[in-house]
């Protein structure tokens, strides 16, 4: 590789290396540009332009009214959320007041059960001490109980007759009815 040698052939036996000069080194073409854009969509970007500045201003005024009316009605805010907070706190209190009220309420039901249950749990060992039927004591006390809560009159059961006798079963076809039920075919639905 030694014995090769490389020569620039566009070098022309110059020491020196030029650059060739670049292309609108001035910025004509820029401004030849920006003529051709402004000749073809100016009216558009004249309207864009005015729009964006009209935005700009109405946003700006916005800023500053927002700006001007949130000083005065934080002393209104300041009064108002503490009236708003004494109301909750108010109906917080009326609220636990009613729920305090029912828990008693519950709690001496709770107690009413508890000592009816005990007075039953007396009386069935007093029967069972007596050499009585618990169950009896029990359904007695319990038609007494019922008798003494209620106000109104029990009615008397009476005996009522079945709808059916006991003999009538549909799916035999027995029983007086006119419609019997009968077994479908087998085989297709369809002769063939």
């Amino acid at each position: 590789m030694d014995d090769v040698e490389i020569t620039d052939v566009d070098d022309g036996d110059s020491p020196y290396h030029v650059e060739k000069n670049l292309k609108n080194q001035d910025l004509s073409s820029v401004g030849l540009t920006a003529g051709e854009l402004l000749s073809m969509y100016g009216w558009h970007l004249l309207v864009v332009s005015v729009l964006v500045y009209l935005l700009v201003q109405l946003l700006i005024k916005r800023f500053r009214q927002r700006d001007q009316s949130s000083a005065p009605q934080t002393q209104q805010d300041v009064s108002s959320v503490v009236r708003n907070q004494e109301a909750m706190e108010a109906a917080r209190r009326r609220m636990q007041e009613e729920l305090d009220a029912k828990a008693a309420i519950f709690r001496e039901k709770q107690k009413q059960q508890e000592e009816e249950k005990r007075r039953q749990k007396i009386e069935i060992w007093e029967s069972m001490q007596q050499g009585k039927s618990y169950k009896g004591a029990q359904r007695v006390s319990a038609a007494a109980e019922e008798a003494s809560s209620s106000t109104t009159v029990p009615k008397p059961k009476t005996d009522k007759k079945p709808l059916r006798g006991a003999d009538y079963n549909p799916l035999t076809g027995e029983g007086g009815s006119s419609c019997t039920w009968r077994p479908g075919r087998r085989g297709p639905s369809s002769g063939g």
